[in-house]
């Protein structure tokens, strides 16, 4: 995984929008989905926008944890949650 320390910020900045990628965060990891044919519309399963953290959501998904060791997902670093 990388050390990369990513702000809550810059995860919202993350959205898709302006030709930006589409990170999401679960349980303190960053992913990049920008690439998942699920996340290709702006709004993933009419439910979820990219560019948050969808740690307390994945109870109410229709899978488990198990997506996000999906291939068309890249770590992109650890979600830094209290600032310095």
């Amino acid at each position: 995984m990388s050390d990369t320390l990513i702000t809550l910020a810059q995860l919202r900045r993350q959205d898709g929008t302006r030709g930006t990628r589409k990170w999401i965060a679960h349980n303190g990891t960053v992913y990049d989905v920008t690439d998942c044919p699920r996340w290709k519309k702006d709004l993933h399963e009419n439910l979820h926008f990219a560019g948050q953290d969808l740690s307390s959501e994945i109870d109410e998904a229709p899978h488990n944890a198990e997506v996000f060791g999906h291939p068309c997902l890249k770590i992109v670093g650890k979600l830094q949650l209290k600032q310095p």
